[in-house]
C-alpha cells in the first residue's frame, strides 16, 4: 500500500498532480486544496489511499492524515465513489465533514454537487458515530458560518496561485468570470468555480495577466 509521496512536484493540474518519486511520476487525484499547497518544481508531500475498482486502480492524494480518514469512512457509505467522497472534501473541511455529520446537518452535504436529498440524509444516517469532531475551532457551527464567498474565494484564489497566477490577477479573473452567474457565486463549489474561471481565461481575459500565467 503507498501510504504517502514525498518528491518534487512535476505537474499540477485542476484535478491532480505528479510527484516524481525516485524518476517515477506518480499521478494521484486530489482536491483543489491540496493542489494549491503544491509548487511545480518544489518539494512537495501528500498521503495517500489506492482505490481499487475492477477497470481502474487511481491514486487520491491528501494534504493531512485526516483527510485521508474523512475520505476513506465517506467510501463506506452506500452509493458514495471516490469522486463523490472527494467532492465533499473540496467543498467542506475533514472536521466540518465530522461536524455536519454529528449535528446530523444533512442540508451541508446537499451542497455538494451531485447529492440530493436523499443522499445527504444517507451520508448523516450511515457517519453519524463514525465521525465525531475533532473540536477544531472555527469549523461550525452553521449559524456562525462565513459567507458563500468567504468560505469558496480563498480557496479559488491559492489553487489559481498555485497554477501561476498572482493572487491579485486571481480574484479579478474570478469575479470577472462569475459577473454573469451570480447562482454560482452562491451556491458553486470551489471545483466549479475554479473551472469557470479557468474557462473564462481561456476563452480570452479583458484583464492582461502575468506573463507566463497560462500553461
Amino acid at each position: 500500500m503507498i501510504s504517502f509521496l514525498r518528491g518534487a512536484v512535476a505537474h499540477v493540474g485542476l484535478s491532480s498532480a505528479v510527484i516524481d518519486v525516485g524518476g517515477v511520476g506518480m499521478s494521484f487525484a486530489a482536491t483543489p486544496q491540496t493542489l494549491a499547497g503544491l509548487r511545480v518544481g518544489e518539494s512537495g508531500m501528500v498521503h495517500t489511499l489506492m482505490v481499487v475498482r475492477e477497470d481502474s486502480l487511481t491514486l487520491f492524494g491528501f494534504a493531512s492524515p485526516e483527510e485521508r480518514e474523512v475520505f476513506e469512512v465517506l467510501l463506506g457509505v452506500a452509493g458514495v465513489g471516490p469522486r463523490l467522497a472527494l467532492a465533499v472534501l473540496a467543498v467542506h473541511s475533514p472536521e466540518a465533514v465530522r461536524v455536519a455529520a454529528h449535528s446530523e446537518d444533512a442540508k451541508a452535504f446537499t451542497k455538494v454537487p451531485g447529492i440530493g436529498p436523499k443522499v445527504g440524509a444517507r451520508l448523516v444516517l450511515e457517519l453519524k458515530g463514525k465521525l465525531v469532531p475533532l473540536g477544531t475551532p472555527g469549523e461550525l457551527p452553521s449559524s456562525s458560518a462565513p459567507s458563500a464567498q468567504e468560505a469558496w474565494k480563498p480557496q479559488v484564489v491559492e489553487a489559481m496561485t498555485s497554477l501561476g497566477w498572482s493572487e491579485k490577477d486571481a480574484a479579478s479573473s474570478i469575479d470577472r468570470a462569475l459577473e454573469d452567474q451570480p447562482d454560482l457565486a452562491e451556491n458553486g463549489s470551489v471545483p466549479e468555480i475554479l473551472r469557470a474561471t479557468l474557462r473564462w481565461l481561456g476563452q480570452g481575459a479583458r484583464t492582461p495577466l502575468r506573463s507566463g500565467a497560462r500553461g
